[in-house]
This record gives C-alpha cells, structure tokens and sequence, in this order.
C-alpha cells in the first residue's frame, strides 16, 4: 500500500499527487519551506494531508533552525508557523495544525531548554497527529458504513481518500470500510475538472485497492442520477461552517443541488478537525482562488484561447440544506446541523 507521508530522518517523504496516475513518485522535502511549497503546488493535497504535512514541516523546521538561544528559536518559528500557514487558506485543517504546534511549542519551551529536546517534542506531537489521523479515518468509516446500501452505486466528486489524509480517507474511508463489513459497492468517479482529482486520484486509489471503480465525465452525474445509477453521493470537506454549511472541491454544490432533485442521499464525511465552529455559515469561508493555468491546459496542452480570461475557484460551499448527514469521527451529525455539530465537537 502507498504512503502519502511521513517522517524520514531527511525530512518529509510525499507521494507527488501530481504525478498520478502515470507516475509513483516519493520525493523528500528536506526543509519547512520546501514542505510549505508542496502544499502550494498540490504535491500534497486534501485538509487532513495538508494538516499533517503542516505539522511535520513546522516540526522539520524547528529542527533544522540555526537559533542560538531560545529567544532566536521563539522568533524562527513565528517566520516557520506563518509561512506553512499562508499555503492555502480554505482547508481550516492547516490552521488547526500549526495552532496544535503552536501549543506543544509553547509547552516545549516552557518546560525544556535544549534546543534538541524542544524539537524531539515537536516531532512526537506531529507523528501523534499523523497516527490521530489516521484513527479518525477508522472511525469514520465506521459509523458511515451503515449509512451506504448493502449493494449499489456510489459517486463520489474530487478525492477524499488515503491520498487526501494521512490514510485510509474520508469519504472513500466510508465506502473502503462498508466494502470491508460485505456490501457490495461500485464508484463512480467525477473527474473533477480542472485538477482532475477523480480522473488521476480517486480512480487510481481505488484501482490499487481492488475496489471497482468507473469515471465519469462532472457532466454526466445528473444522467447517471436521472437513469437511476447512483444510490448514494459521498464527499469530502475542506471547511465546515457551525450551521453545517460545507466548503469542498468546487463541483461539489450542483452534485449537491442533482442529488436532491433526485431524492438521492448526499453525504459528507470529513473530522473534527474539518469543523470550524468560529464560521457561522458558508458565506464566511475564504474561497482559494488558483493559477487560470490550471483551467487553460491539460499538461502543457492550451484548450482556452490566449486572449480569454478564465476563473478558477478551487471550492465552492454546499447549503446544510441539501446534505443528508455529516459524517465525523465522533459520529453522524444530522440537521438541525448548528445543534449537532456543536455537541459532536464538546466531545474532543
């Protein structure tokens, strides 16, 4: 089985996500500002993975510093935490990562003052994080699995699988562990235009599970929907606001607006850690705007004319109103969302 990341002794090993399917590459990113540069670029991607790599790269950093003293190695982690934070602004795991970090620092110092102990610490609390993730994942899976039917089809938009968290997945965490209890599923996949994350991800992750797996074009889900092909959507989350609004891969909302006009039950499955009770609803979640690039070829291949301007919104934000039950690894949340969500997170 592949590994998204981990900790290496040289720095932070990742699969290159940019590279799939064609390619299974394992780069090492030796420094903080290389790890914050994977996750700009998209060699790492998905909020859990991005939380994850966030918490080794402050981590790498802190190692790695020249400070003399405590003093220089309190002012070198300020410049470490603020440049992995300015990666990506819409995935809250990020944040909720380097605010984890911040606090096993100001514990760290507090209590040692080697500079190698002060690191050691911080090493341990990112594994911690890594291992946590991928428990959360488990549990996940678990309570979702009785959501999904005992046989069918199931379409899933962008990747929310091992390759977008530290393992196992989210959404795809739910469809590996009700295959896992002896339903019988199939995928579909959305390719998820423009970064093509179904097409190259999903379908790739899958495929090396043996789980069957078929893509479609982002087009076709409301014929296959309409033909009575899909039996449940589940998806991912990059931002959950406190009402339960949800900000995912963008495509995610018309799956959303589909899936209800065809009374198909539409899941998200996303941690705790995804949930950010600060946001009263989805207006107020920052929206990642990326390179037009990504819109205007496939490869080096130009599809737009150069004369016209594209847009490129990396997410877009699904009303609580069209999702069926928000899957967490404390349990299922279920409408009134505000009320749910907000017992589930006392329980962290």
């Amino acid at each position: 089985m592949f590994k998204t990341i981990e900790w290496t002794d040289d720095g932070v090993r990742m699969i290159d996500q940019r590279k799939l399917p064609t390619i299974e590459e394992y780069p090492v990113f030796r420094t903080y500002q290389e790890v914050a540069d994977a996750i700009r670029v998209m060699v790492v991607r998905g909020a859990p993975a991005i939380g994850v790599a966030a918490a080794m790269g402050v981590a790498l950093g802190v190692r790695d510093s020249k400070a003399r003293n405590i003093a220089e190695l309190q002012t070198d982690f300020v410049e470490i935490t603020n440049t992995l934070a300015a990666t990506r602004p819409t995935a809250v795991n990020l944040f909720w990562a380097i605010e984890r970090m911040k606090r096993a620092f100001s514990e760290a110092v507090a209590a040692e003052t080697n500079h190698s102990r002060i690191a050691a610490r911080l090493i341990d609390e990112a594994l911690a994080i890594y291992r946590e993730d991928i428990e959360s994942n488990m549990r996940m899976g678990r309570f979702g699995a009785d959501l999904l039917p005992k046989s069918g089809t199931i379409l899933t938009h962008c990747n929310a699988g091992a390759l977008a968290t530290a393992g196992y997945g989210t959404a795809l965490g739910v469809i590996r562990a009700a295959i896992e209890s002896g339903k019988r599923l199939r995928v579909l996949a959305d390719e998820t235009r423009p970064f093509l994350q179904g097409a190259r991800l999903t379908a790739w992750e899958l495929w090396k599970d043996n789980i069957d797996v078929r893509v479609i074009s982002d087009n076709m889900a409301g014929s296959f929907m309409y033909q009575g092909l899909v039996d449940a959507v589940i998806v991912g989350a990059d931002r959950i606001a406190a009402n339960g609004d949800v900000a995912n891969k963008i495509g995610t909302y018309p799956v959303a607006v589909l899936a209800r006009q065809h009374e198909i039950p539409f899941y998200v499955a996303a941690p705790l850690s995804t949930l950010d009770l600060n946001i009263p609803d989805g207006s107020h979640i920052p929206i990642e705007q990326r390179d037009p690039k990504e819109v205007t070829h496939i490869g080096e291949v130009r599809l737009v004319p150069e004369e016209v301007s594209v847009f490129n919104p990396a997410f877009d934000v699904t009303p609580n109103e069209f999702i069926a039950a928000i899957i967490t690894d404390a349990g299922v949340a279920r409408a009134p969302y505000g009320e749910s969500l907000r017992t589930l997170g006392r329980t962290v």
